[in-house]
């Protein structure tokens, strides 16, 4: 198995370990996580801390395992597979947690999985009529706005939550428009380039 493969294996490990952290209501195992006052103003709850790091070093290895297959000319449809299901298992894992939890709205993992679902039916349809759809500018800016929005959700926003700037919010909900506007713009593509009966 090639450096890029296990890099998004070793994604999809922290994504299991990252929801775990967040969904395991640790209290009633008799743990008490702690929790930090940022500037007498903000109530951080360690485990999301945690689970930011590792968000943050699992977004890392997405942009190292696709940047290494490229320059060592290692891309495969195993290899992309695997990254698309590291991908989705990390963000869409996270989106929910978050939602379920009143960080964010429901309308943003809701959005995000029917896009997803929708973009994958299309590229399992391009694929049986052997046509190669590649991923828009806007899908990349989309998954930038995203990550960088979650990894502040994680942070509970900080420092922007000090002075009442909600640039998680705005980051993750810009990331959700441009998510429809890709998964559109797909969807136009893929019509330009495979007959539907």
């Amino acid at each position: 198995m090639n450096l890029a493969n296990k890099l998004t294996i070793s994604r999809i490990i922290m994504a299991g370990i990252i929801l775990l952290i967040l969904l395991v209501p640790w209290e009633d195992f008799g743990l008490t996580i702690p929790t930090i006052y940022v500037m007498g103003k903000v109530v951080v709850n360690v485990k999301y801390i945690i689970a930011g790091f590792l968000f943050v070093i699992a977004c890392l290895t997405d942009y190292l395992d696709g940047s290494i297959a490229r320059k060592s000319k290692q891309t495969s449809d195993f290899g992309a597979t695997l990254d698309a299901i590291a991908d989705k298992v990390l963000v869409n894992g996270v989106l929910i947690i978050l939602a379920y939890q009143g960080f964010i709205s429901i309308v943003v993992p809701v959005l995000i999985v029917i896009r997803d679902i929708c973009v994958d039916a299309l590229r399992t349809l391009s694929a049986k009529h052997k046509v190669i759809i590649k991923a828009s500018k806007w899908g990349k800016v989309k998954t930038l706005f995203m990550m960088v929005g979650v990894s502040l959700l994680l942070f509970y926003n900080l420092p922007f939550e000090i002075w009442g700037i909600y640039v998680a919010d705005i980051l993750v909900y810009i990331a959700t428009i441009l998510s429809v506007i890709s998964g559109i713009l797909y969807f136009i593509n893929a019509k330009d380039k495979i007959k539907f009966d």
